[in-house]
């Protein structure tokens, strides 16, 4: 089984930037994408960015490409998300999660084993 715990989450301004963490342990050796997802009030949780534990292929939501980077030395250890040009909008609650199947997609469906998630709030 695999813990995930994020950090990293804060009060911020419109257009500032945050970098959240996430630290995997557990077993770890047989996921294939880990992922951030977030969920704001009233809302259904919804993908951000993965990686491919793998191969190291990124997938963004539309919504933040060009804004925010997911990035990694170990994808079994820790993963990052480096969030710019922070919006309104962006306020929620951050989820890192893993998936098991091999054809992932960015999809709340496709990934579990979530942590208890890191509260980014943008405010102006």
């Amino acid at each position: 089984q695999v813990q995930l715990v994020e950090s990293g989450g804060g009060l911020v301004q419109p257009g500032g930037s945050l970098r959240l963490s996430c630290a995997v342990s557990g077993f770890t050796a047989d996921y294939w994408a880990i992922g951030w997802f977030r969920q704001a009030p009233g809302k259904e949780r919804e993908g951000v960015s993965c990686i491919g534990a793998r191969d190291g292929i990124t997938h963004y939501v539309d919504s933040v490409k060009g804004r925010f980077t997911i990035s990694t030395d170990n994808p079994r250890k820790m993963v990052y998300l480096q969030m710019n040009s922070l919006k309104p909008e962006d306020t929620a609650v951050y989820y890192c999660g893993v998936s098991y199947y091999s054809d992932y997609e960015l999809n709340v469906l496709h990934f579990g084993s979530w942590g208890l998630g890191t509260q980014v709030t943008v405010f102006s």
